[in-house]
């Protein structure tokens, strides 16, 4: 038994090597990281809407990726489709952006034809003041036929467009109400109702959900320069059981905008490290691998170095309490998955979550600590160890189902 956890207790070993030394063939890692992702899918959201409708300011919000990042990170798949891929080391999400409907001598066939095959969400993007919609009514009108159960999402954009001089957002946020129509500018009632009227009723099986929005830039001058944006989120919560509102957005409460930023990245890597920990074996170097490229780009974000002087500090403010916590949940993970028929199943299960929980665990507490060096502030081991524990727990409630239904 001694020999036993002896040998289990290199998982904390392994992490420190991968972070000091790291020796992972790059080939190898990559086809764990294909076979992770098959058990996995990307969850894609298909964009449709005529050329200026605002879909790119909708996957900035979306994302909290600027407008050159999502610009430069856009992969043509077809002729005249493209697709982002967020965050792009570990991705979360897969954005499909078709052409821009109406324009002269574009025939959408083959691009709707490949979108359908791809997408679980279907978001049509119109701008509230450009009554001429008829081709993006009738794409809609085709795909919903053939889908009746997609659920669909309407987001009506540049709201501003519409307002009197000097105009402002009506607050609170009306468009929830049932008598919303009362509460905002004529004009712009008046433009979201012909919108909406000139569709009318389309096939399907899940209700239609209209969301107005306005999303602006600061020097805009409108605030709050996301409006709708918690709306868009119920809105695609609603419809679908995608949960891209807990991957993408920061914990409840979080303010700091690194914060923010660094969540999906850190959510991105637990799940592809979740779906290596599944793989008997694989996990043995290829989450400590990952987790290692994690911490990498954390550092990067935060703009913090990352040499071998950083690393140890760090390994050393986590302490050998969680490096004997993080080795006995490897021990446990790895043991089980090789037992047969059970090892196979929900020991897979287990090795995923933990593996998951364990990456999210540690993305959480170096995004505490580069925080603090961020701002001058002395290192705090206790805060680490805490924010590791509670990213444990946390990490483990949120991947716990998405395995489960991810299983193969």
């Amino acid at each position: 038994m001694r020999n036993h956890w002896t040998r289990w207790s290199d998982r904390w070993r392994g992490l420190r090597e991968a972070l000091l030394e790291p020796r992972v063939d790059d080939a190898s890692l990559g086809a764990a990281l294909r076979e992770a992702r098959a058990r996995h899918p990307l969850p894609v959201v298909w964009l449709i809407g005529k050329t200026q409708s605002g879909k790119t300011s909708i996957i900035r919000a979306l994302t909290g990726s600027g407008l050159a990042e999502i610009g430069n990170g856009f992969q043509p798949c077809t002729a005249t489709t493209r697709l982002y891929d967020f965050p792009t080391d570990a991705p979360l999400v897969r954005f499909l952006d078709t052409r821009g409907l109406g324009e002269v001598a574009y025939d959408p066939s083959a691009d709707i034809h490949y979108c359908e095959s791809q997408a679980h969400l279907l978001l049509a993007v119109m701008k509230a003041t450009d009554i001429r919609q008829d081709d993006v009514w009738e794409v809609l009108r085709q795909v919903r036929g053939r889908h009746p159960e997609w659920p669909l999402v309407i987001a009506q954009t540049g709201l501003h467009d519409a307002y009197p001089p000097d105009g402002e957002h009506p607050l609170p946020y009306p468009f929830g109400d049932a008598d919303w129509a009362e509460t905002v500018p004529v004009d712009v009632a008046r433009a979201l109702r012909a919108q909406r009227d000139r569709l009318g009723a389309l096939p399907g099986e899940i209700p239609v959900r209209w969301v107005p929005i306005d999303l602006t830039l600061p020097e805009d001058g409108f605030e709050p320069s996301d409006y709708g944006l918690d709306a868009l989120w119920q809105a695609i919560d609603g419809v679908s059981s995608l949960r891209l509102q807990a991957l993408l957005r920061s914990d409840a409460g979080v303010r700091d905008a690194y914060a923010r930023s660094a969540h999906p990245h850190i959510v991105g890597y637990a799940i592809a490290a979740a779906g290596v920990g599944a793989i008997p074996l694989a996990d043995l170097v290829g989450v400590p691998a990952i987790q290692a490229k994690m911490l990498q780009s954390l550092a990067a974000l935060y703009g913090q170095d990352w040499d071998r002087r950083a690393i140890l500090e760090f390994l050393g403010l986590l302490g050998t309490g969680i490096g004997v916590a993080y080795a006995a949940r490897s021990a446990g993970r790895a043991a089980v998955k090789l037992i047969p028929v059970w090892g196979q199943t929900a020991g897979a299960i287990w090795g995923a979550t933990a593996s998951g929980a364990t990456t999210y665990a540690l993305g959480k507490a170096a995004g505490f600590h580069f925080n603090r060096r961020r701002r001058g502030l002395p290192a705090d081991a206790e805060g680490v160890r805490r924010t590791f524990v509670e990213g444990f727990d946390n990490g483990a409630a949120l991947l716990k189902d998405l395995v489960k239904s991810d299983r193969p």
